[in-house]
């Protein structure tokens, strides 16, 4: 139970220090785009596969999360990596970060994703 604990607190740390290295311009538009999505994903409370969905449900937060997170700092230079760490261990010791440019970001794609599907939805329904 210990080294599930010990892994989760790892890939929340990892994932704090893609939301830093994401704006990085020494990382290609590509990779900071992935990155953002890695990142919004994690703090989305909308799931790909709903978690009432017997055993499937789970399977996105247990597999895609830390896949994300692995190839995106897979995928990243090593300094900019070590770069983060470090400056995502001395911001853990002063104060907890807000996330609210991730909150927005969600915020904005839901009003997008509404948008986008709201027309289908009067066409179908409505006529």
């Amino acid at each position: 139970m210990q080294t599930w604990k010990r892994r989760a607190k790892e890939l929340k740390r990892e994932l704090f220090v893609l939301y830093l290295a994401y704006k990085d311009r020494r990382i290609s538009w590509l990779l900071r785009l992935f990155t953002l999505c890695v990142v919004a994903y994690a703090f989305s409370p909308v799931d790909l596969i709903p978690d009432f969905v017997p055993v499937f449900g789970y399977l996105d937060d247990l597999l895609l999360v830390p896949l994300g997170i692995f190839l995106a700092l897979k995928w990243m230079p090593k300094e900019v990596i070590d770069e983060y760490r470090a400056q995502a261990a001395e911001l853990a010791k002063k104060e907890k970060p807000k996330n609210w440019f991730v909150g927005g970001l969600i915020i904005v794609l839901y009003v997008a994703l509404f948008v986008w599907l709201f027309p289908f939805f009067v066409e179908r329904f409505i006529d």
